[in-house]
């Protein structure tokens, strides 16, 4: 999820607080641009009263919304996260300018937050370099001659590009991502695990499947190729062309499928370094090792163990001359966005609109902003909550996650299908959690990136770098057990597991997650929502089996895990049943962890609310209950628009279900049936013995 910055006031909206009623009977006021909300804090103009809520609850809520929200020409989709990711980008291209005028001292973060923002915008010289920048790593791809060579070209090619289970990202283009995280078996150490990649489009689906879409799909794929060999000085662009795509097909069948890639007990392996030689042959593990920088390491984790063997193989029995028209494919295209105009437009016809259906770039100065963040994030998200974000905030929000732990305490007590014995290891999990709020106690160290006004490339280049050495650091020291995986700046929030920790950028606290002048009962829908979701991460179907340190260990009596199991396997199959695109369903594995916590997570929050009422009756507000109220809270949370490619690419390679689906959970919540008075024979109602229970 994303974030923006607390806005404060004297009634602020707390779990457990006293405060529950509402702004002032005056509309409030919206940022320009925004929707104006009424008095309880909700979009009411954004509803469709002609459906009935236990038909199509989302659409109830926000029906007029879809309806009058045009998707931006420059995206592919456009929801409430975008919206504050907007607000935030605004904001940080601010700091980021302001950064970019001053005459900073050099090697300062400031000094380097400008240089990096201003060299990217500085597209005269961009547009003189043309394709030089691409010569030196092309010169070394062409310098390959033998599989030594080609494994230490692989090797040099690692970064640090993937998250399995902080932030669930998966893919990378190259053949392996790097991840360097707790050792699940023993988080007082690293381990570094080495995750499939290689693909250039999104997903193993991609270069697999016959039908004509995805047949149309690969022939513009080919000639994208052919036409960024062009751009690069390349002949024979053809016959490149569909070396690649025959070598990125071969990739595709050994990769292991998202759902499967989420399994973490299978995840969960240790190789040696003659493991690497005796389990994937193919690959001259030396010269790779050597490359990468991890020569000196003894021990690994394939997360996708199969996966990394199949891809060793094709090391070893491709032709040279293939994996070279490989690499210097990837090579052109991972740098396309800091090389001059004819690559940026030929990189995003193919990735932005081909891919995504998104008819529009997004202008130079907003892919700056991003391009900034990643490079220099905590330097510009220290910048970000100076200006944006209050000790005060912090304070409100951290004593909001408090109360939500408690009523999420309650719940594990009223469980009537948990032991007590797996209770109390429950409870002892929850009362270890640690919270995060805006932004880390500790800033990262920038110092030994090297900045250089005017190289846009260069400066690309050597951020990556510096993170990946960065990343090889850590496998030499202790575990920083305080370590963020998101900028402030980022409209997020994250369970980090084998910390036991949640963390809630700065940027996420702002309407409409969070917004002092709503109600408490809206509040607590929507950001309560958020909490609560983060909260049950620790306790979905990979959260819950790690321990109270982290490790991942069973603190389940059999019985316990069977009806947990039974109980997930209820979710995924009514999440299975749903069908975004014709022909189209979501997978319910895949998704099965964020489900769980939207699940769990709206139900804690909705006994956060009635906790801060304190006994008191819930106040009704512009004709509408506050049940209701705290429903439009979380549906609101989930609008969203998609183009057709946007919504596809989503539901196969996304472990999130789309906004409408992720409102809809409210089926399974009794509360909800007696605030809309659904009844039987509407199409969300589901029987009391069908409505899925988890926490």
């Amino acid at each position: 999820m994303n974030w923006k910055s607390l806005l404060l006031a004297a009634c602020a909206p707390l779990l457990l607080s006293a405060c529950a009623t509402a702004a002032p009977s005056a509309e409030i006021a919206a940022p320009a641009g925004k929707p104006k909300f009424g008095t309880f804090g909700f979009d009411v103009a954004g509803m469709d009263r002609t459906v009935a809520p236990g038909d199509d609850f989302y659409a109830f809520a926000n029906g007029g919304w879809m309806r009058a929200t045009e998707i931006p020409a420059d995206r592919g989709s456009f929801a409430t996260f975008t919206a504050l990711a907007e607000l935030a980008a605004e904001r940080t291209r601010a700091i980021i300018e302001d950064a970019a005028s001053s005459d900073a001292p050099q090697g300062s973060n400031a000094r380097k937050i400008g240089d990096y923002y201003a060299s990217f915008m500085d597209e005269a010289a961009i547009e003189a370099a043309g394709a030089a920048p691409l010569k030196p790593e092309l010169d070394e791809i062409a310098a390959i001659r033998t599989r030594a060579d080609l494994s230490r070209e692989l090797g040099a090619t690692l970064r640090s590009d993937v998250d399995a289970l902080n932030a669930t990202d998966y893919t990378t283009d190259r053949l392996f991502g790097l991840w360097v995280a707790e050792d699940m078996n023993d988080t007082s150490k690293y381990r570094p695990y080495l995750m499939q990649g290689g693909l250039w489009m999104p997903d193993r689906a991609y270069y697999l499947d016959e039908t004509p879409r995805f047949q149309e799909l690969r022939a513009k794929y080919k000639a994208h190729i052919v036409r960024m060999f062009a751009l690069a000085g390349f002949t024979d662009g053809e016959r490149r062309a569909e070396r690649v795509l025959a070598l990125e097909t071969a990739i595709a069948r050994a990769h292991w499928t998202v759902d499967q890639t989420g399994d973490v007990a299978k995840a969960n392996n240790v190789w040696t370094r003659s493991d690497l030689f005796t389990q994937a042959p193919g690959m001259d593990w030396d010269a790779w090792l050597r490359g990468a920088g991890l020569d000196r390491q003894a021990t690994f984790g394939p997360w996708q163990p199969s996966a990394l063997a199949g891809l060793s193989k094709l090391v070893g029995s491709q032709p040279l001359a293939a994996w070279k028209d490989y690499l210097a494919f990837h090579a052109i295209a991972r740098g396309a966005p800091y090389l001059s105009k004819a690559f940026v437009d030929e990189h995003f016809a193919f990735n932005g609109t081909a891919l995504a259906g998104t008819p529009q770039q997004r202008d130079r100065w907003k892919r700056g902003v991003d391009n900034t963040s990643v490079a220099l994030g905590e330097a510009v998200g220290k910048l970000y909550v100076e200006r944006h974000f209050s000790p005060q905030a912090k304070a409100q929000m951290k004593e909001m996650v408090s109360n939500i732990l408690v009523a999420f305490d309650a719940r594990i007590d009223r469980l009537d299908w948990m032991s007590p014995e797996t209770k109390a290891r429950a409870k002892e999990k929850l009362k270890g959690f640690r919270v995060g709020v805006g932004y880390p106690d500790k800033w990262r160290d920038y110092s030994a990136l090297e900045v250089v006004r005017g190289d846009a490339y260069g400066n690309w280049r050597r951020s990556e770098l510096f993170e990946y050495r960065r990343n090889l650091a850590k496998l030499n020291g202790p575990v920083d057990r305080d370590e963020w995986w998101m900028t402030p700046q980022t409209v997020n929030a994250l369970n980090l597991p084998m910390q036991n920790m949640i963390v809630f950028p700065a940027a996420i606290l702002e309407p409409t997650f969070f917004d002092p002048n709503a109600d408490a009962a809206v509040n607590y829908g929507a950001i309560g929502g958020v909490i609560g979701h983060e909260v049950v991460h620790g306790f979905d179907d990979t959260g819950a089996l790690f321990d109270v340190r982290g490790d991942l260990r069973n603190w389940w009596t059999p019985a316990d895990m069977a009806q947990f199991k039974a109980r997930g396997q209820a979710l995924a199959d009514q999440y299975s049943a749903y069908e975004p695109l014709p022909g189209l369903r979501l997978n319910g594995a895949q998704v099965l962890g964020e489900n769980i916590a939207d699940l769990a997570g709206l139900a804690v929050a909705y006994d956060a609310y009635h906790l801060s009422l304190k006994g008191k009756a819930a106040p009704v507000i512009d004709g509408f209950t506050a049940d209701q109220r705290f429903y439009f809270g979380w549906a609101q949370n989930y609008r969203s628009r998609f183009r057709e490619a946007s919504l596809r690419k989503a539901v196969l390679s996304d472990v999130h279900s789309p906004g409408e689906y992720r409102a809809q959970t409210v089926r399974n919540q009794d509360p909800w049936y007696g605030a809309f008075d659904v009844k039987p024979g509407q199409k969300l109602y589901l029987a009391p013995d069908q409505r899925v229970k988890i926490w």
